[in-house]
This record gives C-alpha cells, sequence and structure tokens, in this order.
C-alpha cells in the first residue's frame, strides 16, 4: 500500500510538472550518460536488462547517449542535460517528457509509466 501511494505521489509530481504540454505517440527513450556515474550502473543492474522486453520497451526503445559528447544532432530537447542519468522520452525526434536521475526501479516505472500513458496509443 505505501509503495502505491509514493507511485501516485510520483506519478503526480510529474503531471504538475510536465502539464498538459506532453504531444501524443513516444517513439524513444534517451538516456543521457557518463562514464563512471554511480545511478547509471544502478539502472544498468536494475533494470536495462529487461527493459527492451517490456511494453514500455517496445514503444520507446532505450538510446544510450554520453552526455560528454553533446546531444545528438536529430533530438531537439526542451532545455539543457545536467545530471545523469536524464531519460527524454521523444516523439519524432522531439522531447515530450524526461526523469531526471534514478532512484529505484520502482520510481522509474511510476516516473516512466506516467509520461508514457499521457501520450496517444501505439503508431501502427
Amino acid at each position: 500500500m505505501r509503495r502505491a501511494l509514493s507511485w501516485l505521489a510520483l506519478t503526480g509530481v510529474l503531471a504538475v510538472v510536465l502539464g498538459a504540454a506532453v504531444p501524443a505517440r513516444a517513439s524513444e527513450l534517451v538516456m543521457f550518460e557518463r562514464r563512471g556515474c554511480a545511478y547509471c550502473l544502478q539502472f544498468d543492474r536494475d533494470v536495462a536488462p529487461i527493459y527492451q522486453k517490456t511494453e514500455e520497451g517496445r514503444r520507446a526503445p532505450l538510446r544510450r547517449v554520453d552526455l560528454s559528447g553533446g546531444v545528438p544532432a536529430d533530438v531537439a530537447l526542451a532545455g539543457p542535460v545536467r545530471f545523469t542519468p536524464t531519460f527524454v522520452l521523444v516523439d519524432e525526434g522531439r522531447e515530450i517528457g524526461r526523469i531526471t536521475g534514478y532512484a529505484s526501479d520502482e520510481a522509474f516505472w511510476g516516473l516512466l509509466g506516467a509520461l508514457t500513458q499521457q501520450g496517444a496509443p501505439n503508431r501502427p
């Protein structure tokens, strides 16, 4: 029960931060990381091995980008990425939402679920 309430609180905060400005469908989850990032390594242990097997992973495949190399030319961000990991949900190269940091697999899945639920159904 406590975890469910925590998840609801996290998704509520995310919804307030994102507002209604989230466009329709996600096509990619871009993970900005840096070498030696302890939280990136924790994500690698907790989530990365199963991500592509999930519904979220099928709807928004994970693309990893080393932040020290800059932002890829085909990704338009709403603002700068300052911390790693930062997960940016994009559609047609445009940011539609983000998760900054990694605390736990539960928090990640809850926040990602809130991001993807605000978008439209999958493309045909």
